[in-house]
């Protein structure tokens, strides 16, 4: 407990400078990145934002204000790009330990399954996680969530999944639960049970999901605990029939669900969440035009990771061309982890996308906005636009372009946070 207390204490004024609560006011002397026309970026130039109540109540330019808003408070952007704060939708923030020596290991020739088969990765993270409690891993979670904040960030995603048994999987999520109260952030929490076969259940996939999985996701539920269900489709994971028992239970209890897919192979882990009308496909560079075509058609976000491809040195890129062709919505994430993205950028994020997966600038932003939103079940956030939440980020930069652009700059003015209730 004292770890955690000094943690709160040397990161409360970065969290205070950070975001600044918005109730009722007028952003007035800006370039409006909104997100919400047909132009590039949904841009309005010399753009004027109402917000009351902490939503966002008229968006325009400045010289079409109703008159009954010219008496709000003023804040002067002097020309500073606003854009909808940034959302990463995919992270497993809350975990202990590290896995650097993996690092090496990878660079030293093994491949993210070879270090999984012995022993590492999953695994390595499991045995950390379990030997932490809650207040341990808020403590380790918290300089990792203030990183992506400092860049705008006002809503992240949080999956369980490196506990594999009953009580760490809910200490995980409640630990995430905790830092939503700690900091000005909007928290969506997903129960990732389904990450990987612990070693007291090698070679028993089916036990372990009858025995540790489906119940610890019932208690999560019964808890409050958990916004979505997660689970990772794959060959040193777990196959598409085991996948459907658990969404099938997910869908019992009413939670949505969202998959990694085809990360590493193509095993109709794709196909499957396009099925389950899922919220979101992670991953995706081995999927294929068709597995597009179904997920356009179920709705389904495609949730690409380049932190992951990069670390691990991937060479197939997702299906960009598919995805345009046939509009399925494209969002971004750090996949922030110990093993294969530790990173705390989604800023970079959007670099790389643009760089090693060729997604434009325009596409980038919408990827850990609107889309990044779509990808959560989130319909509040992620745009400006009447009604919306103001979740809002300001920069100093003359063109949105340049938050791709740039690497290793953060241009961040203000990151402002709606004060209303979810």
């Amino acid at each position: 407990m004292q770890d955690l207390t000094k943690s709160i204490c040397m990161n409360i004024l970065a969290a205070l400078i950070l975001a600044m609560a918005i109730d009722s006011m007028r952003l007035v002397n800006t370039t409006l990145a909104t997100l919400d026309n047909d132009s590039p970026y949904g841009l309005i130039e010399q753009g004027t934002v109402v917000i009351e109540d902490g939503r966002i109540q008229w968006v325009g330019p400045e010289q079409a204000l109703p008159a009954q808003y010219a008496e709000h408070e003023t804040q002067d952007l002097d020309g500073r790009l606003l854009t909808p704060a940034l959302i990463d939708c995919h992270t497993h923030i809350v975990h202990g330990g590290h896995r650097a020596r993996e690092f090496e290991m990878r660079l030293e020739g093994a491949s993210y399954e070879e270090v999984a088969r012995a022993g590492g990765g999953i695994v390595s993270t499991m045995r950390a996680t379990r030997a932490a409690d809650v207040d341990s891993l808020v403590a380790s979670a918290l300089p990792r969530v203030d990183a992506l904040l400092a860049e705008g960030v006002s809503t992240i995603e949080i999956k369980s999944g490196y506990g594999l048994d009953e009580e760490t999987e809910l200490n995980m999520l409640r630990a995430a639960r905790r830092l939503e109260s700690l900091r000005t952030v909007r928290v969506r929490t997903s129960f990732l049970g389904a990450h990987s076969v612990p070693p007291e259940y090698k070679g028993r996939a089916d036990e372990y999901i009858d025995e540790i999985c489906l119940p610890t996701l019932r208690l999560a539920q019964a808890e409050s605990l958990v916004d979505a269900v997660d689970g990772f489709c794959e060959g040193i994971a777990f196959d598409t029939q085991q996948i459907a028992r658990v969404f099938d239970e997910a869908i019992r209890l009413g939670l949505p669900v969202k998959l990694h897919a085809e990360q590493l192979s193509h095993l109709g882990g794709t196909a499957l969440a396009a099925r389950y009308g899922a919220l979101s496909a992670d991953h995706v560079e081995y999927a294929d035009e068709q597995d597009a075509m179904l997920m356009a058609k179920a709705g389904t976000t495609a949730v690409l990771l380049p932190g992951a491809f990069y670390t691990l040195r991937e060479t197939r890129i997702p299906p960009i061309a598919s995805f345009r062709q046939h509009r399925v919505a494209m969002a971004l994430a750090t996949d922030c982890n110990p093993g294969t993205s530790p990173a705390t950028s989604l800023l970079l994020m959007m670099n790389m996308a643009c760089t090693l997966f060729r997604m434009t600038p325009a596409e980038a932003l919408a990827g850990v906005t609107c889309h990044a939103a779509a990808a959560l079940g989130l319909e509040d956030t992620g745009r400006i636009r009447r009604g919306m939440r103001a979740d809002l980020a300001i920069w100093d930069v003359e063109h949105p372009a340049e938050l791709s652009y740039r690497v290793g700059t953060n241009k961040l003015y203000q990151r402002l946070f709606a004060d209303v209730d979810d």
